[in-house]
């Protein structure tokens, strides 16, 4: 069985507005239950859009433990537990695995990159180390400046039994295609871009790991549960019907956009960590109305 089908929300993580920019529970808590109450099929705790690269190993462990323990299996929670030292990623796998994460993502490893043996030999190692989780691997060579290759990925796939999806957000559909037709389809596929979500259910993907889903989470289920039904024009219909909110989402830099249309939905999520800084006024002006457009506030 799959970890999840249909749209996955990559939840931002709610902050105090205090000196340290502290984690908020409470509203991390309304989050979570907005989301399930919206169709949410999977939370995705401490990723890019969640500023887990800007946590201290024990706030990250503390949200993740949080995010599992609070929805009680209401649905799957996949927590990120990757980094470009696979010591660190080893460590904080077995320890959220112990928390009864459904899955890991594991980020293509960043800054000191790795050769195409390098990436394979730090997702063998980390995924051996937590026989009984399902491990999804993050490809985003625009944050990582890796790309995991799809030779790569077949040979993880064959080779590793609990290394079963992959987030793919290289926005490169033809690399995409060479993706599954190296793994036989025998990958669960998501996609990591949110205008890119039907195109990829269409070469056999499962569904989205979501940034708009924050805001329109019932939205974007809905275009997955129309795909998976066969309502083919429905779920198009949905992709272009929820661009807009897609390009001012990300018309700064993830989770910039986001945090802000979150706070514009009532909930109090906070401020962003450094070196994130506030939307600027005239891009917070076009996200509203885009907001507006859509129906959510």
């Amino acid at each position: 069985m799959s970890v999840f089908k249909g749209a996955a929300v990559a939840i931002i993580t709610p902050f105090h507005d205090d000196a340290d920019k502290t984690i908020n529970y409470d509203v991390f808590a309304d989050l979570i239950d907005y989301q399930i109450e919206h169709g949410t099929d999977a939370i995705v705790v401490c990723g890019s859009t969640g500023e887990a690269a800007t946590m201290t190993e024990e706030e990250h462990l503390a949200a993740c433990r949080f995010v599992i323990d609070y929805v009680k299996k209401r649905v799957p929670v996949i927590a990120g537990t990757g980094s470009n030292c696979t010591r660190t990623a080893i460590e904080l796998s077995r320890e959220v695995a112990g928390y009864g994460a459904d899955a890991l993502l594991l980020v293509t490893p960043y800054y000191n990159k790795g050769t195409q043996e390098g990436m394979y030999r730090h997702f063998r190692t980390v995924a051996q180390e937590v026989p009984g989780t399902d491990i999804i691997l993050y490809n985003v060579p625009s944050r990582t400046g890796g790309n995991i290759l799809p030779a790569t990925v077949a040979r993880l796939v064959r080779d590793v039994p609990n290394i079963t999806g992959i987030k793919e957000a290289s926005g490169n559909i033809s690399q995409i295609v060479e993706l599954m037709t190296d793994t036989d389809g025998k990958i669960e596929l998501y996609s990591g871009n949110d205008d890119q979500v039907v195109p990829l259910m269409s070469m056999g993907g499962l569904g989205v790991i979501s940034v708009v889903s924050n805001i329109a989470p019932q939205a974007m289920h809905d275009l997955c549960a129309k795909f998976f039904a066969g309502d083919i024009a429905g779920a198009a219909k949905l992709q272009r019907d929820t661009h807009a909110l897609f390009k001012n989402l990300f018309s700064e830099v993830n989770p910039i956009p986001v945090k802000k249309a979150v706070n514009l939905l009532g909930f109090n999520a906070g401020p962003l960590r450094m070196p994130l800084t506030e939307m600027s006024e005239e891009a917070a002006l076009e996200l509203k109305k885009a907001m507006e457009a859509f129906g959510l506030i």
